[in-house]
C-alpha cells in the first residue's frame, strides 16, 4: 500500500480517471486534492471534474486569470450542488494560489466535463444558443421556438415521452439553427479569433456544443420506449457527451500535459455501466468504456473503494468482500495495484446516496484501486 500516485501513472497516460463509489463521502475529494499535488510532478497541468462544462468556465477564469471571487466561482461554476463541497472549495482556492505568480502557460487549468443536465431533468438550450448567436453577431430568434424554459426543465419533460418536446418542430428547428451556427463558427474562425482570442472562440464553441447536447438529450427523452430502455438511452447519451467533452479538453491540453479526471466509478470504469433503479435494470457504455475503446492506453482508471463511512452510514465491510480485504491492507487511505486484490464477493450491505461497492467488472478493468475509510476525512488538503 502506498499514498504516492506517481507510480500508478503509465507513461502513455493522457487522461487519468480517478473514481469514487459515491459523491457523498468527503474523503475522496480531500484525497483527490492531495494526489493532484503529486501529479504536478508528473507533468499534469489540468483537472476535469464531473460538473457542467459551461459553468466551469467561471472557475477556470478565476483560477487562471483571477477573474471574480472565490465565492462567485463556487456558486456559479458548479452543477449538481458540487460548489457546496468543502473539498472543491479548497481545491479551487489552492489552484488560484498556485497559479498566481506563475507564467500563464504553466498554470493549472480547471475543467468541467459533464453536460449541463441531471439524469432526470435537462434545461432549455435557449441561453446556450443565444450566447453563441450574440457572439456571432446574428439576427436569429432563439426565444420564439424555444418557448418557456420550464417546458424543458421540468422532470416530466425527460421522464415522460408524452410530455417531452424533444421531437417537436420547434426543437428540430433549434437543432438546425445550432448546427448551422457551429458550422459558421468554424467558417469565421480566423476573423473571430483575430477580433477577440482563441480562448473566446472556444467559449462560444463550448456553449454551442452544450446547447446541441441538450437538444440531443431532449430528443432521446421523446422516444416512446419501455422505461428501462429509455433511461439506458439517456444515460448513454449523457456519457457520450461527457466523453466528447473530455476528448475536446484533451485537445486543448495536449501540449501542456496530462489531465486528472475525477468522477464516479460508474462513469469512469471501462466495463459497461449497470444500475438498478426502482424495479428496473439499466445499462450503457460509460465514459471510461468509450475512452478506452477510442484512445486505448492513453486512458488509465483508478477505481475508488470505500471501507466504512459514518457520513453515509456505511458499516465495516465483511472480511470476505473486496472492501474487507482492502481494509486489512489500508489503515486510512492508500493505493494498490488492481491485480493484487484477491478474488472476493461484492458487498451487499446498503447505504444511501448512490453508493456502489467494488465488483468484479469494475476491478477487472481498473489499473489500480484507491481505498479509503473514515480516517481519510482528516487528510490534509491543498
Amino acid at each position: 500500500m502506498t499514498q504516492d500516485i506517481r507510480g500508478f501513472v503509465p507513461a502513455s497516460c493522457e487522461l487519468l480517471g480517478l473514481g469514487e463509489p459515491t459523491h457523498f463521502e468527503p474523503a475522496f475529494g480531500l484525497v483527490r486534492n492531495e494526489l493532484l499535488v503529486q501529479l504536478i510532478d508528473r507533468g499534469f497541468r489540468s483537472v476535469a471534474l464531473e460538473t457542467d462544462r459551461v459553468a466551469a468556465l467561471a472557475v477556470d477564469d478565476f483560477v487562471r486569470h483571477g477573474t471574480g471571487t472565490l465565492d462567485a466561482a463556487m456558486s456559479e461554476g458548479f452543477s449538481h450542488d458540487f460548489g457546496e463541497l468543502d473539498a472543491n472549495r479548497r481545491l479551487v482556492a489552492w489552484m488560484r494560489e498556485y497559479n498566481q505568480d506563475r507564467p500563464f502557460e504553466e498554470r493549472l487549468a480547471f475543467h468541467g466535463f459533464d453536460a449541463p443536465m441531471e439524469t432526470m431533468s435537462a434545461p432549455s438550450p435557449r441561453p446556450y444558443l443565444e450566447y453563441a448567436r450574440d457572439r456571432l453577431g446574428l439576427d436569429l430568434d432563439i426565444a420564439g421556438p424555444a418557448g418557456d424554459d420550464e417546458r424543458w426543465s421540468r422532470t416530466e419533460a425527460v421522464m415522460d415521452p408524452a410530455m417531452s418536446i424533444g421531437s417537436t418542430p420547434e426543437a428540430e428547428k433549434l437543432r438546425s439553427v445550432a448546427d448551422d451556427m457551429l458550422n459558421l463558427l468554424y467558417a469565421r474562425a480566423p476573423e473571430l479569433i483575430a477580433a477577440s482570442s482563441r480562448a473566446e472562440w472556444q467559449k462560444v464553441r463550448v456553449h454551442l456544443t452544450a446547447g446541441l447536447g441538450l437538444l440531443r438529450y431532449h430528443k432521446q427523452s421523446s422516444q416512446p420506449f419501455e422505461q428501462a430502455e429509455r433511461i439506458s438511452l439517456l444515460g448513454a447519451t449523457r456519457d457520450a457527451l461527457m466523453a466528447q467533452n473530455l476528448l475536446d479538453i484533451r485537445d486543448a491540453e495536449a501540449r501542456r500535459g496530462p489531465t486528472l479526471v475525477f468522477s464516479h466509478n460508474r462513469h469512469l470504469q471501462r466495463e459497461i455501466c449497470i444500475m438498478s433503479m426502482a424495479d428496473m435494470e439499466t445499462r450503457w457504455f460509460g465514459v471510461g468504456a468509450i475512452l478506452g475503446s477510442l484512445i486505448g492506453d492513453r486512458y488509465a482508471f483508478i477505481a475508488g473503494s470505500l471501507g466504512r463511512s459514518e457520513t453515509i452510514g456505511l458499516q465495516e465491510p465483511a472480511s470476505d468482500t473486496y472492501e474487507g480485504s482492502l481494509q486489512e491492507r489500508v489503515s486510512t487511505w492508500g493505493l494498490v495495484e488492481a491485480g493484487s486484490v484477491a478474488p472476493a464477493r461484492t458487498r451487499t450491505d446498503s447505504a444511501p446516496h448512490h453508493y456502489f461497492p467494488l465488483d468484479r467488472e469494475t476491478l477487472g478493468t481498473a489499473d489500480a484501486v484507491l481505498h479509503v475509510n473514515d480516517g481519510a476525512a482528516a487528510v490534509p488538503s491543498p
